[in-house]
């Protein structure tokens, strides 16, 4: 088990707190909180079970930040996902983050 963290500009806040994908084999869970003050970063700690994969990681998550500046504190807990399937869960928590909701 592995923990990271990192910290990529974001200026975008998200409406509201967020919580996409399960802790299982093969995928991962993302919880993403507003950030307490308007620190203009997100702050992004992961837990994953393959150790060594920090670079990957890092690519992953710097491509999503540059497309989606959503700031807050993002907590990605990981099973063994796929690039593909982390890309897919960001996008979720960014989006139920920020639609608004229906009358």
């Amino acid at each position: 088990m592995q923990t990271l963290h990192y910290r990529f500009p974001a200026d975008m806040r998200p409406a509201r707190a967020a919580h996409t994908g399960t802790v299982a084999s093969g995928d991962l869970e993302v919880l993403l909180a507003p950030p307490t003050a308007n620190t203009g970063y997100a702050e992004v700690r992961v837990r994953t079970s393959a150790d060594g994969f920090d670079t990957v990681w890092h690519e992953a998550l710097e491509r999503f930040f540059a497309r989606v500046p959503l700031a807050g504190d993002w907590e990605v807990n990981d099973s063994g996902a796929t690039p593909g399937v982390v890309a897919l869960r960001l996008r979720q928590a960014a989006e139920a983050a920020t639609v608004q909701e229906q009358p």
